[in-house]
């Protein structure tokens, strides 16, 4: 098939999202389809056999300042779209995601005619431009990962005053993604848990939803040989200062906990820690808790490697790749029933109920000293990774739900 996917924020670095385009177009390239992407920035890394087409984005929402003015084309800003993302900015909303595919029309268009591509995929962007790319006469589908109303409800829910309550509500662009997700070919998810939440919150037909579950890519994410375990150490991998990823309840954890086990925060170098140093400094954790700020990917697996224990005590997951991520790494896990984990974990880790360190710290302290139980999660864990979360299976299921809407059109 030729198959164009499109993506508003490309870069792995930038979330899971980039993580998810690069292994679904190279592991298409790899099965034989003509792969284009394109993206914005931040832009991706070169994606192996895959023609990377990069969209500009003057990203307003990120400058401050005289930096907004481009100095080459100081009058640039009064164009239209460009004024409107920008002032939509300054008022608290993120107009990159509805502005992505708009802009992009034009140069899809042309490229359409050139490719002739079969379907385009969206990967949560669920722009009001995927309605304009309909009129090519392709099929136009889209990746949820999870409805973004579960992003602002956890934000809601943890803002102290009416001025951050406003400002989560103008951030995320629900109306479109509610009304956009309605009306494409299909809809791609990651778990039924997200298949769910689509049909609750956006009002998506299951039976236009197929669920694919993501993969790992085990020749990065392995037990290595030479990497022995450390004894009583943690690990957490996410946003440290995003509340879905539940830090906080770790933290009140490991204040109840024997004080030598340690904790490694691996946050992608997240700039402000406000909320978690708050808690660290509260219960005395500065000599047990570590950030390693942004770490490649070897010392991502080498963290993983290293761990008694990966905690996963997130609020919600639409997916949840730390979990599997450690898995894969023949490390044992105890992770949360919040969103889709329980189907990434299954019987192969301990869940404890969401929001309830108490239990959280007290299958800790079980686990940690349990060393025929923390063998027997490592190895079902590992199992588990190889039978269901594949990328080569992934790719060949959405590629045949590509295909079914092609026949049908």
């Amino acid at each position: 098939m030729k198959i164009c996917l499109l993506m508003y924020r490309a870069n792995p670095y930038s979330g899971g999202q980039g993580i998810y385009l690069k292994y679904i177009a190279e592991e298409m390239a790899r099965q034989g389809h003509e792969v284009h992407a394109v993206v914005g920035p931040p832009y991706p890394m070169e994606m192996e056999g895959v023609t990377v087409h990069k969209l500009p984005c003057n990203e307003y929402f990120i400058k401050k300042g005289k930096t907004v003015i481009n100095s080459k084309a100081p009058f640039e800003i009064f164009n239209p779209f460009n004024f409107y993302e920008w002032f939509s900015s300054r008022l608290g909303g993120f107009p990159e995601i509805s502005l992505f595919a708009i802009r992009g029309f034009k140069f899809l268009k042309n490229l359409h005619k050139k490719h002739k591509f079969d379907i385009i995929h969206d990967n949560q962007s669920l722009s009001y431009g995927l309605l304009l790319l309909k009129t090519l006469g392709i099929p136009v589908v889209a990746t949820i990962h999870h409805p973004l109303s579960v992003d602002m409800l956890n934000v809601l829910e943890r803002a102290g005053s009416f001025r951050k309550k406003r400002g989560a509500i103008m951030f995320y662009p629900l109306s479109m993604q509610r009304f956009v997700s309605r009306r494409l070919d299909t809809v791609i998810t990651v778990s039924e848990d997200s298949k769910n939440r689509n049909f609750r919150d956006f009002g998506v037909p299951l039976e236009k939803q197929t669920v694919v579950y993501n993969g790992i890519d085990r020749t990065i994410f392995k037990k290595l040989k030479n990497i022995k375990k450390l004894e009583k150490q943690l690990l957490f991998v996410g946003n440290s200062e995003d509340g879905k990823k539940g830090l906080v309840f770790l933290l009140k954890a490991m204040a109840l906990i024997d004080k030598n086990i340690k904790l490694t925060v691996v946050d992608g170098g997240t700039p402000h820690r406000k909320i978690s140093s708050i808690f660290i400094k509260e219960y005395g954790l500065e000599d047990r808790v570590v950030f390693t700020g942004k770490v490649s990917m070897d010392n991502l697996v080498k963290y993983y490697n290293e761990s008694t224990i990966t905690i996963v005590p997130s609020v919600y997951e639409g997916f949840g790749f730390p979990a599997a991520e450690a898995m894969a790494c023949k490390t044992a896990v105890i992770s949360s029933d919040g969103g889709a984990l329980p189907e990434v974990v299954g019987d192969a880790g301990i869940i404890f109920p969401v929001r309830d360190y108490q239990k959280l710290a007290e299958e800790i302290e079980n686990l940690i000293n349990d060393k025929d139980k923390l063998k027997e999660l490592e190895k079902k864990g590992y199992e588990r990774v190889c039978q269901i979360f594949d990328w080569s299976k992934a790719v060949t299921k959405m590629v045949n739900v590509f295909q079914e809407i092609v026949d049908k059109k």
